[in-house]
């Protein structure tokens, strides 16, 4: 035994002694030190979608605070509680760390990695495309964010005045479009929304562009104009066909994760709201059972937001009665592992050109045809019939009311973003209308912002605090410098 401890310990020494640098044993040979700048973007956009998709209630409760849907036993959420899950801190940790931060990462990287110079300027403007609309989320919910000195600019990064970020973030849109080049190749299977179709990402930043001018109609008509009337003229989205949608995979990872919060969980824990089923039923709208499943009488009913509903008496999103029973009877798919996501849409460019003409915008057309055809374009998004939508839209109450036209407008609009709930959130709040429900035991009035992550006030104390300062407060009830009514 002696002899074999003492041959180990001399081929150990004689091993060291032969080694003159050992340092090669620290390297990681598993783990690419190049990153492809595709593989980046590719990630980031789906951290996106499924950031905005989500029905996760730690990260994305605003099908609840818009009142699509409601719960039956945590009712903490529709209750406007976002302290206790920490949502804001989630949410924002998401945006930045895992959206922002790949597409930032992928638009440095391409300058390194693509050598045509038309390939470059496309997929820079792509991945810049999307860093823009993140922002646009950030802004219209938190308020002043790390902008200038975020991403990895500063340990520390102050929070930059919501409005000046914003009217930058339509500067850099502007220069993305005019850097997009049909003529030249882009990005394809990593572009996970158009495929690299370069004339297809230009309809997608007008119609973004488009959208972010309507959101300071209020707070700056004169500068609204000219974004929303510019963005038109560049060519915005003109049917369904152009829609930005995000095809998710029937299995996992690459699957919708509604599915995967609904039926994989195997809770049962989110219902229709009566705030979305009353309008729904008012005038028999042909999206009902693409939105909802029917309720246990066979009809369409919600709970009350923010009371611990019962789960079987009410309808669910559709696709769970499907799912979970093999029912026909519902048609609609929202629950549905495959079901893709859309994060911009030609029925909300409609509508928005419909609202724009009442503004005095120069934007063609009626504002009842642009009406009609936002309504007809949501029904036919959601796989019912376009004979539906004519029937629906000839009713009195939905149909075009020159004296009514905000209230039809911003109602339409709220139920044309069904399943998107940060969108839905966001035109109550710019329209004031449809009203929302009181719920039950609000924590607060109808929230207007999120308040800032609680660990900002730990990592970046000095930056939170002037942010709060400039803010007037942290409440949620602080109006946004767009929001002026």
């Amino acid at each position: 035994m002696k002899k074999i401890l003492i041959l180990i310990i001399a081929a150990s020494l004689g091993f060291a002694g032969c080694t003159k640098d050992i340092s090669r044993f620290n390297e990681e040979t598993k783990s690419a030190a190049n990153v492809p700048a595709e593989t980046l973007f590719s990630n980031g956009q789906k951290e996106f979608v499924d950031i905005y998709s989500s029905t996760n209630v730690n990260r994305n409760i605003f099908r609840l605070i818009s009142q699509y849907w409601t719960t039956t036993t945590y009712t903490d959420e529709p209750n406007y509680d976002l302290g206790t899950r920490n949502i804001p801190v989630n949410l924002w940790t998401l945006l930045y760390r895992n959206a922002l931060a790949d597409l930032n990462e992928a638009h440095k990287l391409f300058d390194a990695q693509i050598a045509d110079a038309k390939e470059k300027a496309n997929n820079k403007a792509m991945a810049d495309i999307m860093i823009v609309y993140g922002y646009y989320y950030l802004v219209t919910t938190f308020g002043d964010v790390p902008y200038s000195e975020a991403l990895g600019k500063s340990n520390f990064p102050k929070y930059d005045d919501a409005k000046t970020v914003y009217y930058d973030l339509l500067t850099r849109l502007d220069a993305d479009i005019a850097a997009l080049d049909a003529s030249g190749s882009a990005m394809t299977n990593a572009d996970l929304l158009y495929g690299g179709d370069i004339d297809a990402w230009k309809k997608f930043a007008n119609s973004l562009k488009l959208k972010m001018g309507m959101l300071i109609a209020d707070s700056d008509p004169t500068k609204a104009k000219a974004v929303v009337e510019s963005a038109v003229a560049g060519g915005v989205f003109t049917s369904n066909a152009d829609n930005a949608v995000f095809q998710y995979l029937a299995s996992p990872p690459n699957n919708n994760p509604v599915w995967a919060d609904i039926i994989q969980s195997g809770r049962q824990d989110y219902i229709a709201a009566n705030t979305l089923t009353n309008a729904l039923n008012m005038y028999n709208d042909p999206r009902t059972p693409y939105f909802i499943t029917k309720d246990g009488s066979g009809g369409y009913s919600g709970g009350v937001p923010g009371k611990g509903n019962s789960f079987p008496a009410f309808s669910k999103p559709s696709g769970y009665q499907f799912i979970k029973t093999g029912s026909s009877d519902d048609i609609g798919r929202v629950s549905s592992p495959d079901f893709p996501s859309t994060i911009l849409s030609y029925a909300e460019v409609e509508l928005f050109l419909a609202e724009a003409l009442k503004r005095n915008f120069a934007v063609g057309g009626t504002a009842q045809s642009h009406y009609d055809a936002g309504v007809t374009a949501s029904v036919k998004e959601w796989g019912a019939s376009a004979a539906s939508a004519a029937t629906y839209l000839a009713q009195p109450g939905v149909s075009y009311n020159d004296a009514n036209w905000k209230a039809q407008i911003a109602l339409q609009q709220w139920l044309a973003y069904y399943n998107r709930g940060l969108d839905g959130w966001t035109s109550v709040r710019r329209l004031d209308a449809p009203t929302m429900a009181t719920p039950l035991n609000p924590k607060s009035d109808f929230p207007t912002r999120f308040s800032y992550p609680s660990t900002e006030g730990n990592v970046n104390a000095g930056s939170y605090q002037a942010a709060i300062a400039a803010m007037g407060g942290d409440a949620v009830t602080i109006k946004l410098f767009w929001d002026k009514f």
